[in-house]
């Protein structure tokens, strides 16, 4: 039976998958641009910090931060109240408990977003070999670290099952735009996971180095992937993967089916592939 006392959560959902789709929209861009271009791959710190350069920059990043909030109150709310129908055993608690943490991960994000085009500070370099460096000079730090790469990679592993599965056909409601773009999705997420995987590898490896160096952000995944062999072939794969995640989040945005608040009627991705 639908639940309509939180459907007015839905729209704040979408504001935060729409956020989340901005900011890979560029960054898949840049990246695929520094494919063709022999330039630097950009992470989401100087994506974003490129865009606060453009017309209108500000308002845009004020209104991402601002999505990025939304997102952070729909992910908590969602894990709280369960409005995804995940149940109260070990495997729906963990899966609200990790929605609670990607939305407090993301309010982190927004926050620093609004900072950006607020102050206009960027203070160059890989934000995640800073954050790595203050927390080598704590005691324990590099534990803390290396649990760090360790969640990234779980969500990395995560996000790419999904895509392989097809498990996020369940939460899409079916028709002719999410059937038709369905392979592009599940792209997006593989590419996605992968490359959150990187990132939490290059954390597990600065944690057992005890070298911040080694530790690198999306912008050095990026990196890394175009300095092997058929690189920039490779950088460009990623950057439309990541375009391809970008049209995930809108997709998400727009169609995602909420159990609680639709109800059990609302024809899903997952049941018309079944057919």
């Amino acid at each position: 039976m639908a639940d309509k006392s939180h459907e007015g959560l839905k729209w704040v959902m979408r504001a935060g998958y729409g956020a989340r789709g901005v900011i890979y929209t560029i960054v898949g861009s840049l990246a695929f641009i520094a494919a063709l271009k022999s330039t630097q791959a950009s992470g989401t710190k100087d994506a974003l910090a490129a865009l606060r350069d453009e017309p209108y920059g500000v308002p845009a990043l004020l209104a991402i931060g601002i999505g990025l909030f939304a997102y952070l109150i729909w992910r908590v709310v969602a894990g709280i109240a369960d409005v995804d129908d995940y149940g109260k055993d070990a495997k729906g608690i963990a899966s609200r408990i990790t929605q609670i943490i990607t939305g407090l991960l993301h309010g982190g994000i927004g926050g620093s977003v609004i900072s950006l085009a607020l102050t206009g500070r960027n203070s160059g370099g890989d934000s995640t070999q800073d954050w790595t460096q203050k927390l080598m000079a704590e005691p324990m730090g590099h534990l803390v670290i290396g649990a760090a790469g360790l969640i990234m990679l779980g969500a990395g592993i995560y996000y790419a099952a999904k895509g392989v599965r097809g498990s996020y056909q369940d939460h899409l409601a079916s028709n002719p735009f999410t059937t038709g773009f369905d392979p592009v999705l599940k792209a997006g997420l593989i590419v996605y996971g992968v490359l959150l995987g990187l990132v939490g590898l290059s954390l597990g490896y600065a944690a057992v180095m005890a070298d911040p160096a080694e530790a690198g952000g999306l912008g050095q995944a990026l990196q890394n992937i175009r300095s092997v062999t058929f690189g920039r072939i490779l950088l460009g794969v990623a950057g439309l993967g990541l375009l391809a995640f970008a049209l995930y989040n809108f997709v998400e945005a727009a169609f995602r089916v909420v159990p609680k608040i639709d109800g059990p009627d609302v024809k899903t991705l997952a049941k018309q592939l079944a057919k």
